[in-house]
């Protein structure tokens, strides 16, 4: 038999299953179509910046790596020349430290370029642009739009967050004087308001090791098979299976209580029976578990059905 432990939860986002879109550079929203709710697939373009320092950044990348181009050659040229000793140690040190300056120049501007989602592979002087696309990270729904078309958004800002529903679990919440009795690995039968009569079955991935202020520690749930339509936030009740143990149960109507005190009847023949005190314990699906001290109580006769019937006789 199992103790069912009745909590409420609610239905929980991992944190790498949401994202928060934002813009390295800052910029001006030109255009963006999401809303709240609107399904996003992965590389999809969600919106649109420009601004003239994107425009700063790609002639910056393209004149040092253009600068990087006569580096390089100027750097070939005085080795070859301090090699026959034509020049100076001087011009050729100088020609060596240029190039690898401008190298590192180079690779700063590319690595920006490849942060906002421009290749600089592809970067010409042609393929300037004054907007940047922003694409999306994840397949999954809309949860927040924080922005409007025309808006300065700066990097720290948070365009749109996203949310990944494929792993979404439930987050149950454990007062502190039943957290010791829950394990991971335990069964958890989860209902939600909309569907009280539906059950599904999770099992207990993680319990947290602190209690909040309400006297609470968070449990967390993983589905077995996730329910369709399932949103963050939604609120659900479960009960969690605790305590998995052998019992000795008899059915409800075998036990009576009389004078403060529990008794069951045993069948001594011929119409006769005698009352057993009795220590009972939690019930469920109609059985009460029996809490026996005596040694000898297993293998009696018990009266299973209509045990009020002798006590009042």
């Amino acid at each position: 038999i199992s103790r069912l432990l009745h909590v409420n939860g609610v239905v929980d986002v991992p944190p790498q299953n949401i994202v928060s879109v934002s813009f390295p550079l800052g910029g001006y929203l030109r255009s963006t179509k999401l809303m709240p709710g609107m399904h996003v697939v992965r590389g999809e373009t969600i919106g649109v910046i420009e601004d003239p320092a994107l425009i700063q950044l790609q002639q910056d990348y393209l004149i040092a790596s253009s600068r990087l181009t006569y580096l390089q050659q100027e750097y070939e040229r005085q080795k070859l020349l301090n090699e026959n000793k034509v020049n100076a140690d001087k011009l050729y040190q100088q020609a060596q430290a240029d190039l690898s300056a401008q190298r590192v120049l180079v690779k700063g501007y590319r690595e920006k370029l490849l942060l906002i989602g421009i290749s600089p592979d592809r970067l010409t002087e042609q393929s300037i642009s004054r907007s940047v696309a922003i694409h999306s990270p994840i397949s999954g729904f809309v949860s927040k739009v924080n922005v409007n078309i025309g808006k300065y958004v700066t990097a720290t800002d948070v365009l749109f967050e996203l949310i990944n529903p494929d792993d979404m679990h439930a987050m149950l919440t454990v007062f502190e004087k039943d957290i010791t009795s829950v394990k991971i690995g335990q069964r958890v039968q989860v209902s939600f308001v909309d569907e009280a009569d539906r059950s599904f079955e999770c099992e207990v991935i993680l319990v947290s090791k602190n209690v909040n202020d309400d006297r609470g520690a968070l449990v967390h749930c993983h589905f077995e098979q996730q329910p369709d339509n399932l949103l963050p936030g939604m609120f659900l009740n479960a009960s969690i299976h605790v305590n998995n143990q052998p019992a000795m149960m008899l059915p409800e109507e075998a036990v009576v209580r009389y004078g403060n005190k529990h008794y069951v009847f045993e069948s001594n023949g011929g119409g006769k029976f005698t009352m057993l005190e009795v220590q009972t314990g939690m019930t469920e699906n109609g059985r009460v578990v029996i809490n026996h001290a005596d040694a000898g109580f297993p293998g009696k006769t018990l009266v299973t059905r209509n045990a009020y019937t002798l006590l009042s006789k």
